[in-house]
């Protein structure tokens, strides 16, 4: 994830209490197994696991 630091990118993401769900985040920061990110679903920083991450895919954005 140390990679995609200032990047945005796709996560399917695997929740506490089980429940699977597909974010657009903005990664802002990655330490202690931890992603510090903007969630565009959420409008807000987020924090996730990275064990819990189950995808990642980069967001291509074409000019246009």
């Amino acid at each position: 994830m140390l990679k995609y630091v200032g990047k945005t990118v796709e996560i399917i993401y695997c929740g506490n209490g089980g429940s699977i769900t597909q974010r657009r985040i903005e990664v802002q920061a990655v330490e202690n197994h931890i992603v510090k990110a903007f969630c565009y679903q959420r409008r807000a920083l987020r924090v996730f696991r990275i064990e819990n991450v189950l995808a990642v895919q980069p967001v291509v954005r074409h000019a246009g």
